[in-house]
This record gives structure tokens, C-alpha cells and sequence, in this order.
């Protein structure tokens, strides 16, 4: 029961025209509010994210998930990983074989447990976009075999609480694919909810009918700017008013990959230069303050909430227990109009932004002086491109800590041994893997300068959901680089047809990973080399014999400078001035021929 009858008249004039809005819950209650979210993955897109040193990882966490400081998510979707890349990289599965499972590969696990350590509330959600090429057994399809699906996605659950006391609220059947009922009925699963990607803030008759829980689990995935801050704030309306959905996830969480990949700065904030420490709280970050520092999942909204004549929209929301926020959004081109309501209240708490096109002179989540109601209304003007929250919650806040390091590029100069006993997370700091899987690798064959190596360990085609490579890739550095020298030791495990590269102004990656073009240098394990202009090898610039052989370690250096290219092989030259047009800049990179394994150490770039 509320303790109030919460009846409000709400008069926009513009002009001479009046037009009157009532938000009244005499009438009953709409839907349950289940919160608003972000999404990690659909891929790799929180992969730099976990290279933060402290305390900036941890101010990013708290703007992201510390209720009553930033964005205050209700909601972490993530993805359940599956070896493959799924749009900005790719995401280590907990198997990447039958029956060998190990939870604590990527760092999605790790990022549920800060937003727990800060939100012990918060909402965890699984999805697979790709799976391990066992799971389909040697076909591109998950459902031929629904109970090995089905074990596999249950394993992923049960890893969770057993190896990091997390419990997962809602699971996926697979990212914008085809279900199989087969297959959720192993699982155990039932429709708890519909849910539908970028609807557009509309709902289809159907659904509404069923009387399903409706959300959009993933939405936005737009620049974090303030255009796409705008966008954001009219979806988080917009999306209950016309269709009547009650969750909104965002894609993605944050922008904290190498930004030259797809959908570069989309998400929340950004976070992608975790060698300088510097990060951007975006403006996205405080429109989504505006309805998660003053609701919480289990509140409902009002019936009576709509778009407003003359363009944006409001909605209403209680805790039945008496409490109200109203949140007004003005992001389509409403003129100063004037909103009086009447309420059993005394005085209301505002919070206000402004986003300003034209100075970008920015005001977000400012607080305003408190509204009094006299005799039961209160008046409030609004202009364009602005949001409010009026609210009898008195616990928000802006949360701020002092500004991150400047801004900085990725240094010129950098190497990596890969020599660390205990790494935290399974990836090495700064490597993007876009396809196959790179992780550190303790070699217990070799008590010398190889015992800690970088190895790739995707044997088989996933079952894909991008276009990845038929070669397994892994970029680092910064795009804009032209010239440069990189070098790594490298070690071929398979006989005869195995083979690594070492590259350089790769200039693709994602989802368009297969037309990367750049300078990759290939060795064999047959005994020869081989330099191209693209990734699939179609394009060659040089090639001849190398000697070289699986199961021996060998040096490679790649200098390119202007149209021209050089090789050497364990400090000699191999090859030099193959001649290159194209492309002008881009990331270095390592991979494999195949998907095999393979290792690498001692690595090393010089950017003039």
C-alpha cells in the first residue's frame, strides 16, 4: 500500500498553448522497474580496462557500479567467453577443451566481483555470443548436440559460485542467434522475461499480450558524446513509455579497448589508455545517475507517464512505500515549458543536466535547490536538450575523485618477457586478441630463458558468431604507427604445417579482422618464410627458404620504414626492402598460421 495518493497535474504551455499531463496512482500501478545495466563483451570490450593501475581502476569501478556516486548500474551482463571474436576482440572460454574447465581465464569474473564488492544488489547476467569448436563438434552450429550445449553453458553457472561465489540471476541462449527448445529445456531454463536488442523504444503487440517481463538487454551502442548522451537519456524513458519495457541495458559498459576497433568510444565512459592511467567520465555516465540513483529494481512505475506534445517524455516511479521520482527528459526540441504539480508532499529534491550543443558547456547532474510545494503544486520551467529528476530520495550524490593522469600514447618504446609466476588475469597487459586466444604459459619443459612464454591455445575453429581469421591474431600499440621495429622470440609446436607471424601497421581488427592488411612476417615449420600485404596471405611481397623448424626457438625482428620493409631471422638478415604501399599506420601484432599452438617471448617494438 502507499502511504500517499500521489496525484499530480502537469501544465506544459508553449506559446499560448497549454497542455495538461497527470501522473496519479489512484488509477494502480504499472510495471515492475528491474533496473538499468551495462553490458561487457560482445567482445573483448572491458579488455584494457583490467591494466588499470590503482587507485584509477578502482575510481573507474565505483563511477561505473558504487551506488549513489556515478552511474550506479542495477545490472552487469557479460559474456559468457567462447574463444572467438564477437565484435572488438575475442574472449577466453572457462573450456577451451572437453572436459578441461578452468574459471578464472579472462577477467569477466573479476569484474562481477568488484560490482558486487561495490553493489552487493547488483543483477549478474551471462550470454555466450561464440563457443569453443567442441561444443558443435566440428560443425558451425551449437544446437546439433543439445545436452553437450547445454552442459557447457550449466558448467559456466556452477564455476561461478563455486570458484568465485557468484550468482547468476539470468542466462542467455545465444547472442541475436536462433534458440532451440531442446536445448533449454536441458538447461533447465524457462522464459522468465522477453527480451529484444535496439528496439527503438517500441514493443510488439504479441509480446505485450504475454504479460512477460519485457526489457532490452542490449541497446545505445552509440558514441559516448554528448549526442549519444542525449540518445541515451530519451532511451531510458522512452523505452517504458512506448514499450512498456523495464530493463535497459547499455552496449557496452565501457569504452576500454583500443578505440581504431569497431564502435570505438561507444559505452558509458571511456578507459582506454591504462599505460598513462588517464580515463573520461563520460556525460552518458549522468544520465544514467538520473534514474538509477533514485529508483531500484523492485519499484514500479506509474500508469500515467508519457511522451510530451511538443517532444520528450517523463516517467514516474514508487517504492510504494511513499517515495516518488520523476524523471523528465527534454531531448527533442521542447521550449520552455512550464510544469505545475499538485502532491500530498512537502518538498521534492532536483537534480538537473544541461547538455549544451553549442558552448558544450556542459551541466551534468547538478544539484538544485530543493522544490517547495505550496498548497499542494510547485511550478518548474524546462528548456531543451535537459534532463530532471524531482525525487523525495536524499541520498544522491555526485561522485568525484581527482582528475586521472593526462591523456598520453601508447609508448614508443615497449617490451614484454612475459615472466610473471602468478599473473592475475590470464591475458598479458595490452595484447587485444581478435582471433584465437593468447595466454601467459608457465613452460615446464624449459628451466631457462623460455620458462615463461605468451602461447596461443585455440586448436580448432570456434563455433563463430563474427568472421573471424583462419589465422589467430593478437594486436597491441597504437594505431597512428608508421614506422617502426618490432621483434619476438617465437616457438612453432606443430610439425610441418604450423607456422607464427609478427606484423606490423595492421590497420583492421574486430569484426573485420579477415581484411586486416599490414606487414606480416611468416615462418614455417616446413623449412621457408613468407612476407605479405594481408592477414590471408594473398598479397606476397617476399618469399624463399628459412630453415626454420617446430620445437626451436628463433628471433624474429620486422623493421619498416616508408614503402620499405626488412626482415632478419635470429639477428641476420632474411629478407629486405620488400616494397610497401599500403597500409600507411597501424597496431603491431603476433599470431598463427592456423589455429595452433604456438609461443612467444621476449617481446619488444621501437616506434620512431
Amino acid at each position: 500500500m502507499l502511504t500517499h495518493n500521489l496525484l499530480f497535474s502537469i501544465c506544459c504551455l508553449l506559446g499560448c498553448a497549454a497542455e495538461f499531463y497527470v501522473i496519479d496512482d489512484r488509477i494502480g500501478l504499472g510495471r515492475e522497474f528491474d533496473g538499468i545495466g551495462g553490458l561487457s563483451g560482445g567482445g573483448a570490450t572491458s579488455r584494457l580496462l583490467v591494466n588499470y593501475e590503482e587507485p584509477y581502476r578502482s575510481h573507474i569501478l565505483d563511477f561505473l557500479f558504487k551506488p549513489n556516486f556515478g552511474a550506479s548500474l542495477h545490472i552487469l551482463k557479460v559474456e559468457i567467453g567462447g574463444d572467438a571474436q564477437t565484435t572488438d576482440g575475442t574472449e577466453p572460454s572457462h573450456m577451451h577443451s572437453k572436459g578441461e574447465g578452468n574459471f578464472f581465464l579472462g577477467y569477466e569474473w573479476w569484474l562481477m566481483k568488484e560490482a558486487k564488492k561495490r553493489n552487493p544488489n547488483i543483477k549478474l547476467i551471462g550470454l555466450p555470443w561464440a563457443f569453443p569448436g567442441w561444443v558443435g563438434e566440428g560443425t558451425q552450429w551449437p544446437y546439433f548436440f543439445p545436452n553437450v550445449t547445454a552442459d557447457y553453458v550449466v558448467s559456466w553457472i556452477y564455476g561461478a559460485k563455486q570458484h568465485h561465489n557468484l550468482d547468476i540471476d539470468y542466462i542467455g541462449i545465444w547472442n541475436e542467434r536462433k534458440y532451440d527448445p531442446v536445448y533449454i529445456k536441458l538447461c533447465v531454463l524457462k522464459y522468465s522475461l522477453y527480451s529484444v536488442h535496439y528496439p527503438g523504444t517500441k514493443t510488439v503487440k504479441e509480446a505485450l499480450l504475454t504479460e512477460k517481463k519485457l526489457w532490452s538487454s542490449e541497446d545505445y551502442s552509440t558514441f559516448n558524446d554528448d549526442i549519444g548522451a542525449g540518445c541515451w537519456a530519451r532511451i531510458l524513458n522512452q523505452n517504458y513509455v512506448n514499450g512498456r519495457m523495464t530493463s535497459t541495458i547499455s552496449w557496452n559498459l565501457i569504452a576500454s579497448y583500443y578505440k581504431n576497433l569497431s564502435f570505438g568510444g561507444d559505452g558509458l565512459m571511456t578507459a582506454d589508455e591504462p599505460w598513462s592511467g588517464h580515463y573520461v567520465v563520460e556525460s552518458p555516465i549522468w544520465m544514467t545517475a538520473h534514474t538509477t540513483q533514485f529508483t531500484q529494481p523492485g519499484w514500479f512505475y506509474l500508469q500515467t507517464v508519457g511522451n510530451l506534445t511538443h517532444g520528450g517524455s517523463y516517467v514516474a516511479l514508487t517504492d510504494r512505500k511513499g517515495n516518488l521520482t520523476i524523471v523528465i527528459q527534454t531531448m527533442v526540441g521542447v521550449l520552455k515549458p512550464h510544469f505545475s504539480s499538485k502532491a500530498h508532499l512537502t518538498d521534492l529534491q532536483v537534480w538537473y543536466s544541461k547538455l549544451d550543443f553549442k558552448t558544450k558547456n556542459d551541466t551534468l547532474f547538478q544539484r538544485s535547490s530543493p522544490i517547495k510545494v505550496y498548497n499542494g503544486s510547485f511550478t518548474l520551467k524546462l528548456d531543451v536538450d535537459e534532463v530532471y529528476t524531482i525525487t523525495t530520495v536524499n541520498t544522491g550524490q555526485k561522485g568525484a575523485y581527482p582528475e586521472p593522469p593526462k591523456s598520453q600514447p601508447f609508448p614508443k618504446n615497449y617490451s614484454d618477457d612475459f615472466t610473471i609466476d602468478n599473473p592475475p588475469f590470464s591475458e598479458a597487459p595490452f595484447f587485444a586478441d581478435q582471433t584465437g586466444v593468447f595466454e601467459y604459459f608457465r613452460n615446464s619443459t624449459d628451466n631457462g630463458s623460455h620458462a615463461f612464454t605468451l602461447r596461443q591455445v585455440v586448436t580448432e575453429r570456434p563455433v563463430t558468431w563474427a568472421r573471424d581469421a583462419y589465422q589467430t591474431i593478437s594486436i597491441i600499440g597504437d594505431y597512428s604507427w608508421t614506422d617502426l621495429s618490432v621483434s619476438c622470440d617465437v616457438l612453432i609446436e606443430t610439425p610441418v604445417t604450423g607456422g607464427v607471424f609478427l606484423a606490423a601497421r595492421v590497420d583492421q581488427g574486430g569484426e573485420s579482422v579477415r581484411e586486416a592488411k599490414g606487414v606480416f612476417y611468416w615462418i614455417s615449420a616446413n623449412g621457408t618464410y613468407k612476407v605479405t600485404n594481408d592477414i590471408g596471405g594473398r598479397r606476397v611481397l617476399a618469399e624463399g627458404l628459412s630453415g626454420t623448424r617446430e620445437g626451436v626457438w628463433y628471433t624474429l625482428t620486422l623493421r619498416v620504414k616508408g614503402y620499405f620493409a626488412t626482415g632478419m631471422l635470429n639477428g641476420y638478415p632474411l629478407w629486405k626492402n620488400a616494397v610497401v604501399l599500403e597500409p600507411k599506420n597501424g597496431w603491431a601484432a603476433l599470431g598463427t598460421l592456423s589455429f595452433e599452438y604456438a609461443q612467444f617471448d621476449n617481446f619488444k617494438v621501437n616506434a620512431e
